[in-house]
């Protein structure tokens, strides 16, 4: 079990999210940055679905009540554990009555803390996620607060202490810091061929800036107006993360985990899944760049990020073995 001491801005529990369920007007929700929280449940060998504490630009602190496993992932916020640095891309042992902090991120926007076994908080419509549009999910479907008290669902070995993580050498992606304006692969949607050419390499070849008025529902952009020339209405109807939706303002915007499950903006395409991570870890006022792929490519991305998770999994199994 954990105390927390200081959620820091904004900290929830969550898992992969909720799929199948856009048609009932339930969004998925689940981690920004699926890639660290796929990392961080393989480091630990959890299974993919296991619930951790996603903390935004740092600042948050627990008390350890029991022993726990856990892995830090995602964000470099200058963690310590009883004053002490706790890198990231780690799994540690923490005893009872030890101090884990982090300071506010210095590169980066969201971390993963996650727990031996995944958390222990209701499944509700098949995920842990925190839906904090819907008031479900999580912790009585809220960010967590001081004083909330969360337990894992795998107890800590007394007689197997766990420290051992991933360093640049072996795992370069994992620490590499991403150029700028950040590139982001995208399919081109349905609506594409209604832009003219001129609109698309507008939207192709200009930098955008992320806006201050961001979220975890969608990034809003900064930069050149995009100006059909001829103004495109459509009937509300289903989009998901990654979504490019381009309202009237000629500013594109980009639902992220918390996206509306529908909306009548026409599309410019769809940011792949697995550039969203890059995305979630994007700070606001940082640019962006669109680059168009293939569904194809897209598969092949999705391949090589599988391969990866599973030999981090095999990596940890032998630090692992020794405790139940």
């Amino acid at each position: 079990m954990i105390e927390i001491l200081s959620p820091g801005l904004l900290a929830t529990i969550q898992d992969l999210g909720r799929s199948g369920l856009g048609s009932l007007g339930v969004g998925r929700s689940g981690a920004m940055d699926s890639l660290a929280l796929d990392v961080a449940n393989a480091m630990l060998g959890n299974d993919a679905t296991a619930a951790a504490i996603e903390i935004t630009l740092g600042g948050f602190e627990c008390r350890i009540m029991e022993p726990v496993d856990i892995c830090l992932a995602g964000a470099d916020c200058k963690a310590t554990l009883d004053g002490k640095p706790l890198p990231r891309w780690w799994v540690q042992t923490l005893q009872q009555g030890q101090i884990l902090k982090m300071g506010f991120s210095t590169s980066g926007m969201r971390s993963i803390l996650a727990f031996r076994g995944g958390l222990d908080v209701p499944c509700v419509l098949g995920s842990r996620s925190t839906d904090l549009k819907g008031g479900f999910g999580g912790l009585e479907g809220r960010a967590l607060i001081r004083g909330d008290r969360l337990t894992a669902l795998a107890k800590s070995d007394p007689a197997h202490s766990l420290a051992f993580g991933l360093g640049p050498k072996h795992w370069p992606t994992l620490f590499d810091i991403p150029a700028s304006p950040l590139p982001l692969r995208f399919i081109p949607a349905a609506e594409w061929g209604n832009y003219d050419s001129d609109n698309q390499a507008l939207f192709i070849s200009s930098s955008w800036t992320i806006s201050k008025d961001s979220n975890r529902i969608g990034y809003r952009l900064e930069g050149s107006e995009i100006k059909p020339k001829q103004h495109l209405e459509l009937l509300s109807h289903g989009i998901l993360p990654g979504t490019i939706q381009l309202p009237a303002s000629g500013k594109p915007v980009i639902q992220l985990a918390d996206a509306n499950t529908a909306g009548g903006y026409p599309k410019l395409g769809v940011v792949i899944a697995d550039d969203l991570p890059l995305l979630a870890q994007a700070r606001l006022g940082s640019s962006v760049r669109f680059v168009a792929c293939t569904l194809e490519q897209a598969k092949e991305v999705r391949q090589h990020r599988l391969k990866m998770i599973e030999a981090i999994r095999k990596n940890a199994t032998s630090h692992l073995q020794a405790s139940p």
